[in-house]
């Protein structure tokens, strides 16, 4: 039997992304190369503006790169339509990001449990599931509260229990403990690590060198290039 625990999940080759800027184009990625085996846990550095988030996007399947070629757990994205690409994200990937992206109007235990909406086969005890990723990020008693009712600390960890909730195959975080003390990084540090010891492979972009010492790899981008 051919062991796929160390075949690519993540496999990108001259990935390429502009955007407009006034007159003008900025060039975040210019050719960017990246392999990531499954249940490998990689971190991104570098400066601001330096197309972090930009490739996080693109690996995540928020957007397509302008050219170059991306395949995820073995399909070429860009043979996907959008419609399966919404279902993919739903199912096999969990984000993090930076702003947190909760629904003010929604409790916690909605705000947990709003992947599976889109998910293919939502269960049947999504609460309960929703409830569980609570747990494991310390916030089991505040399910029914709102975002607004909680601490910056809190709504990102909020924001990982919602990544946590599929079981996902791979998390791609966004500064995941940019808005938390020293003792609530370590536990979230934590869980990444559990999780990443259960296979889930883990991309996350940090400026904290404690996240990038836990990691297999540190990849340094910079003038839309990635260095190891």
């Amino acid at each position: 039997m051919i062991d796929t625990r160390f075949s690519p999940i993540i496999m990108a080759k001259g990935l390429h992304k502009s955007y407009p800027s006034g007159e003008d184009r900025v060039s975040p990625l210019q050719g960017i190369d990246i392999t990531l085996n499954k249940g490998q846990f990689v971190a991104i550095m570098g400066p601001s503006g330096s197309g972090k988030s930009t490739l996080l996007h693109i690996l995540g399947c928020l957007d397509r790169p302008d050219k170059g070629s991306y395949c995820f757990n073995g399909r070429d994205t860009a043979l996907i339509d959008d419609d399966a690409l919404s279902i993919l994200r739903a199912s096999r990937i969990g984000f993090v990001f930076q702003t947190y992206n909760l629904i003010p109007q929604c409790t916690l235990m909605e705000n947990i449990a709003m992947p599976f909406l889109y998910h293919p086969e939502p269960p049947d005890n999504a609460r309960e599931i929703a409830l569980l990723s609570l747990q494991k990020v310390g916030l089991a008693e505040r399910s029914m509260h709102r975002p607004d009712q909680l601490s910056g600390g809190e709504m990102q960890r909020a924001a990982i229990a919602r990544a946590l909730v599929v079981n996902p195959l791979l998390i791609l975080a966004d500064e995941p403990t940019g808005n938390l003390d020293a003792e609530n990084s370590r536990g979230i540090l934590k869980i990444f690590k559990e999780m990443n010891e259960n296979g889930t492979s883990l991309v996350v972009v940090t400026h904290d060198h404690g996240v990038a010492r836990a990691a297999d790899r540190v990849l340094y981008i910079n003038d839309g290039r990635i260095n190891e």
